[in-house]
């Protein structure tokens, strides 16, 4: 997968806080002393894996740490995460008062997640809601899909619109019920709406970037702290609509 963002790890091996600082400052959408909600671009893991590519909840500690001059360890708990090839909002938490609130939000389904898709053909309807069952599969990192119950299959449920078409795919917004392992990807192909570049689930060709075109554009809470209701969006360039003409 081609990067495209700053190697962080020569930033921090050269130390400019400035480059640091100010690369992240621009995915930045929101910030106080509790949260910080950041623009993760495709290709960027969130927490570490076997890969040892440097995650974005490493880059945020750095970050903090130069921006605030902070001394010793610096807190960054992480409240969801989304896909690899997947780009978008993402919430981190600034204090472990904060992370538990926001993990109780998401046990109780409280966050409310809504995410862009290209498809390569439209879903049944204009728009409606999709029901399956979803087991996932470890060694394939991948999610398999019933739309009967299955014991060991987890319920899974989304809601959707259509929004516009391009040239050659759908544009599709989607409200997430449920919060499964490759939930979207798996319950869209499998009702006929590959998301393109895709290829673990059927798609003809790959992203040259090797991302997918799924974003997370829209999360909606309640603050763990001022319980003021919180909205964050953000709608990069190539995923705004522009219409030619519905697929045949």
């Amino acid at each position: 997968m081609r990067k495209n963002n700053i190697n962080f790890a020569e930033e921090v091996d050269s130390f400019d806080p400035f480059i640091l600082v100010k690369e992240l400052e621009r995915r930045v959408l929101f910030e106080d002393n509790h949260l910080i909600i950041v623009v993760k671009r495709a290709g960027e893991i969130v927490q570490g894996d076997k890969t040892k590519d440097i995650p974005l909840v490493e880059m945020i500690k750095y970050y903090l740490k130069i921006k605030y001059n902070k001394q010793g360890n610096v807190f960054c708990g992480l409240v969801h995460r989304i896909d690899r090839p997947v780009g978008g909002i993402v919430i981190f938490a600034k204090t472990s008062k904060a992370l538990s609130r926001m993990n109780t939000l998401i046990k109780e389904r409280e966050i409310k997640k809504t995410y862009w898709a290209l498809t390569e053909k439209p879903l049944p309807n204009s728009e409606g809601t999709l029901i399956g069952y979803l087991k996932k599969n470890e060694q394939q990192n991948k999610s398999y899909h019933s739309f009967k119950p299955i014991k060991s299959y987890k319920y899974a449920e989304l809601s959707y619109k259509i929004l516009d078409y391009t040239d050659r795919y759908v544009l599709t917004e989607i409200d997430l019920v449920t919060g499964r392992h490759h939930q979207i990807r798996a319950q869209l192909a499998a009702n006929g709406a590959v998301i393109k570049g895709d290829l673990k689930y059927g798609a003809k060709r790959s992203n040259p970037d090797g991302s997918i075109s799924l974003y997370a554009k829209k999360i909606t809470f309640e603050h763990p702290v001022s319980h003021q209701m919180i909205t964050v969006e953000y709608t990069p360039d190539f995923f705004k609509p522009k219409r030619d003409h519905e697929p045949k």
